[in-house]
């Protein structure tokens, strides 16, 4: 799949937030605890584990369509985020944020790694929809791992984590559809067919720090 690649956009350059906004809003959110910007990290600091109840989700203010998506992310002990992309803003749960989703997740306390169905609530699984193959590929709780996310112009989409590809789907195939019905998405119309949104932060309530996050458009 030889494609066209724009040049990279930093969407979180160690220092500025400008790349951002609340889900729920037009500016950043401002509430402490909250996102924070310290030693070069965007941190999500820890609450009591509820899901966008607090600082909340935070979005881009740019969309996207096809790209390539690159994050580094640090886990807390039990520490829940997710990075979601394709999201619209149009459903209202009153929670987070609806969209496709890159689960950050320690999965050796977290009770959601244990839900689903086998195991697509784990660390880099498309959450509650397809389970990531990473044996091996996954860094300790408190060390920094590396996610990227590629979805192509043809709707061909992965999941890499620390250079591993851990998945790989094809968005809005009959495939993709009957794995949709038998999720928590199965009453959202056209979840996750968006043709150009924006990309999520999770805020649920755990310490989850990220950096050096980047993406380019494919063409």
């Amino acid at each position: 799949m030889a494609q066209k690649h724009e040049r990279w956009k930093t969407l979180f350059d160690g220092k500025s937030t400008k790349a951002w906004r609340t889900a729920k809003g037009n500016s950043f959110p401002t509430a402490s605890p909250g996102w924070i910007v310290k030693e070069g990290t965007l941190t999500i600091q820890a609450t009591d584990g509820s899901e966008s109840q607090h600082a909340g989700d935070i979005v881009t203010v740019d969309e996207y369509s096809a790209f390539e998506l690159v994050f580094d992310f640090k886990l807390t002990k039990g520490a829940n985020s997710g990075v979601k992309y394709f999201v619209t803003g149009k459903e209202k749960t009153g929670a987070s944020a609806i969209g496709l989703e890159y689960q950050i997740l320690d999965d050796e306390v977290h009770p959601d790694a244990k839900l689903g169905r086998n195991g697509n609530r784990t660390l880099a699984s498309l959450y509650d929809l397809k389970t990531s193959d990473k044996t091996g590929a996954t860094h300790p709780i408190g060390e920094w791992n590396t996610g990227k996310v590629i979805v192509y112009p043809n709707n061909h989409v992965e999941h890499w984590l620390n250079g591993v590809k851990v998945l790989e789907y094809e968005r809005k195939s009959p495939e993709f559809r009957e794995l949709v019905k038998i999720s928590k998405y199965k009453n959202w119309e056209n979840f996750g067919e968006a043709d150009k949104r924006h990309i999520l932060l999770q805020d649920h309530g755990n310490e989850v720090s990220y950096r050096n996050i980047k993406i380019r458009a494919l063409k």
